[in-house]
């Protein structure tokens, strides 16, 4: 199978190292604006190595990446989100099997609307295909169908330092322009049956991992389960996704957006024009941001319900850590690993359907978490 790999930067890099691993790849194409900016566990890979090629390319420019597609078996993307409707037509134009990271709901919709096109091209395309969209989705569908009635989903993940340093507790596992979107974005959840918006960085709780993580604190943020609450209207009575951080965290972060430190309005400063959000970014992102910090993911999914008659619940926990041997982070690897295997499940046939489907829609649950354990990522289940 022959994959490209839309986008250099963290999570394309992973989702290519990942699938240089697997021998039933044959090339893997990475394509980006500045391909020789790829980090040093992937820059690596292509010396001396004929299965990794890299193309420059202009993701704002078609022209530029119709004639890369041309031949691939299947298109991962790792752009920004705002690059996956163009993206999902180019890949079905060229016969390619598409996934992204998706976390947009509304260009999740405007793929929906291709499905005709995806179907008659013979072609699978799946957004939301990494961590939260994407994992979270898969491990509640599994969950919802091994209960004969299900009344509750509750989702929480989080990136964190493994050594966190205050006052925030907090470093750069991705973009800190994604993370601000998150906490000043409305979150969606399934109240009473219904989808609802809800406050970002309200809904506080403590959820307790083994130490040393210990307890966390958890509330709303924006983009972590997609599209899930419209599917299941009606269904379920209650369907939530939290963010999880250090204690602490949130009480800053609402403190400075309520200062107004996050408006996108542009103000007056001297002779200068400047957003309070663009000024913080640039201000804060270099204390947050450490290249050489390790981070860990946590993530706790919970599906309670009835089976048999009888009150079941199960939980799905994952603690994953930034790899030592390769330097890819613990957020590379859930996310840029899930986007990856989920290429490859579609290239090889485990994913049947043709068409637009989201992850928890088509993706077979026990071959992907076979998948990642084969990848080191182990989820542990308990029932209740």
């Amino acid at each position: 199978m022959r994959i490209l790999v839309l986008g250099g930067g963290a999570q394309g890099s992973a989702a290519a190292h990942d699938l240089l691993q697997d021998p039933q790849v044959e090339e893997v194409v990475v394509a980006d604006a500045n391909p020789d900016a790829l980090p040093t566990f992937l820059r690596s890979q292509t010396e001396g190595g004929e299965r990794l090629r890299l193309e420059t390319v202009d993701a704002r420019d078609p022209a530029t990446v119709r004639p890369v597609m041309e031949g691939m078996d299947a298109v991962v993307c790792a752009l920004p989100y705002y690059f996956n409707l163009e993206m999902t037509e180019l890949a079905i134009e060229a016969g390619a099997h598409f996934a992204d990271l998706g976390g947009n709901t509304e260009i999740v919709e405007g793929q929906r609307k291709l499905d005709d096109r995806a179907r008659a091209a013979g072609v699978s395309v799946i957004p939301d295909c990494g961590l939260a969209p994407g994992m979270v989705n898969i491990l509640a569908q599994s969950g919802i169908d091994e209960l004969d009635e299900t009344e509750a989903v509750r989702m929480w993940v989080g990136g964190l330092p493994q050594e966190p340093e205050p006052p925030l507790n907090y470093q750069i596992v991705y973009s800190m322009e994604g993370v601000l979107d998150y906490y000043t974005t409305p979150g969606l959840v399934l109240h009473e049956g219904e989808p609802a918006d809800v406050e970002p960085l309200t809904g506080m709780e403590q959820v307790t991992f083994p130490e040393p993580l210990g307890t966390l604190e958890a509330f709303y943020t924006a983009g972590g389960i997609s599209t899930l609450p419209f599917r299941y209207r009606g269904q379920l009575r209650t369907m939530e996704y939290k963010t999880l951080r250090y204690p602490g965290h949130a009480a800053i972060m609402r403190a400075i957006r309520d200062l107004g430190l996050l408006d996108d309005e542009p103000v007056k400063v001297g002779s200068a024009e400047i957003t309070p959000r663009q000024f913080f970014i640039d201000r804060v992102s270099p204390k947050l941001r450490k290249p050489d910090g390790r981070d860990l993911v946590a993530l706790r999914v919970e599906i309670r319900g009835k089976k048999n008659g009888q009150d079941t619940g199960i939980r799905y926990d994952l603690l994953d850590y930034y790899d030592e041997g390769t330097g890819i982070t613990a957020m590379m690897r859930t996310t840029g690993y899930s986007l990856a295997l989920t290429g490859v499940m579609q290239c090889r046939g485990d994913i049947r359907e043709q068409g637009v489907r989201t992850p928890d829609e088509t993706v077979v649950p026990q071959a992907y978490l076979e998948g990642l354990a084969r990848r080191g990522i182990s989820i542990h289940r308990t029932d209740f």
